[in-house]
């Protein structure tokens, strides 16, 4: 699992997602997050790192 900044263009990326929810409600907002998660799992595709990202998320603090 990468634990150092790998984004080419964070802010821009940041900047798309939020566009992207811009005029959906919170069910629909819900659903894109996890339609993007899947995703981006599929490109991951390694058991192992998304099994570590997964524990790593959970352990943010709240």
């Amino acid at each position: 699992m990468k634990t150092e900044v790998n984004f080419q263009d964070a802010d821009g990326f940041y900047e798309q997602l939020i566009n992207a929810h811009a005029d959906l409600n919170a069910e629909q907002s819900e659903l894109l997050n996890t339609r993007l998660i899947l995703i981006l799992a599929n490109q991951i595709g390694d058991a192992t790192v998304l099994h570590d990202c997964l524990q790593a998320a959970k352990s943010l603090p709240k």
